[in-house]
């Protein structure tokens, strides 16, 4: 297991489950040595980790992960070493959330068109942040299919083709961009993404670009030219090949390196901290002076 993990969410994400101590706790006793919380568009979860950081022997790096826009593809924009007092990512956090929590009625509406039901009590009750996303859809979905006979979810239990991360998989496979249940919000653009990591101290790196940029070269060289500074070559999602494809990008164009599991906790099962593949490549990997 790598001892560096650059990309994780607490609670204070609409699709995340511990609290940002439990997560620290998690890292030091899976002999992490140095770990950021990246929770989506807002910095809630950080004043609670510096102190508590401090004596626990590991290196804390305050981040966030911002989606935004980027020639029509939503991407998502990792921060490091940000000041998270900064005025701009309370504002970022209030327009999100209430971005989200107007698309969620519409997303509930999709969802039910297609054939599945849920309890909307259940679903107000797993959102956290008042949220309602595909995740949380998926597990109310499937809480209330008791005798498991809608046959759109048999994918999702156990022995289905994608039960390995079955709340995560029903977003990408019904409500991400593209999919009968996608609901578009008018997030911010990339360069907005980036200038606030920027004013605010911190590096930028583009998160999982796998997902989102698929090697898609003249994509990813455009994103790269709005002032991005790194990519997460390694993650949970990447096959060897794409790794390695980011990796040598990074390495061509002088770009910070990182690696991150993306762990939410029962969002994505199957997505463990620190089980990070870098193919030999630790060495290479971002030199954190650089980000704290």
């Amino acid at each position: 297991m790598i001892e560096i993990d650059l990309h994780m969410h607490s609670f204070y994400s609409d699709d995340g489950e511990l609290s940002p101590r439990q997560l620290a706790d998690f890292c030091v006793l899976n002999n992490i040595k140095t770990f950021a919380v990246t929770d989506h568009n807002n910095t809630n979860g950080i004043p609670f980790l510096m102190d508590y950081c401090k004596n626990k022997n590991i290196n804390f790096i305050p981040g966030i992960e911002i989606d935004c826009i980027h020639k029509g593809v939503l991407l998502h924009l990792l921060g490091y070493g940000i000041d998270y007092n900064n005025s701009k990512y309370e504002e970022l956090w209030a327009q999100y959330l209430s971005k989200q929590i107007e698309a969620s009625k519409k997303r509930a509406e999709l969802v039910r068109e297609l054939g599945i039901e849920f309890s909307d009590s259940r679903a107000a009750a797993l959102a956290k942040t008042g949220i309602i996303n595909g995740e949380i859809i998926a597990e109310a979905a499937m809480e209330y299919d008791k005798q498991r006979t809608n046959p759109i979810l048999q994918a999702y239990y156990e022995g289905g083709e994608r039960a390995d991360n079955p709340f995560v998989n029903f977003h990408w496979d019904y409500c991400s961009q593209g999919k009968p249940a996608f609901v578009p919000i008018e997030f911010i653009s990339l360069d907005e993404a980036a200038d606030i990591i920027r004013s605010s101290g911190g590096h930028s790196v583009l998160a999982h670009p796998g997902i989102n940029v698929k090697e898609d070269a003249c994509l990813l060289d455009s994103i790269i030219s709005r002032n991005v500074d790194g990519i997460e070559a390694f993650c949970s999602y990447h096959n060897k090949e794409q790794s390695e494809y980011y990796y040598n990008y990074a390495l061509r164009n002088n770009l910070l390196i990182t690696c991150g599991s993306d762990f939410h906790g029962k969002t994505k099962p199957n997505v463990k901290i620190g089980n990070i593949d870098c193919l030999g490549h630790e060495s290479s990997l971002v030199d954190i002076d650089k980000i704290l």
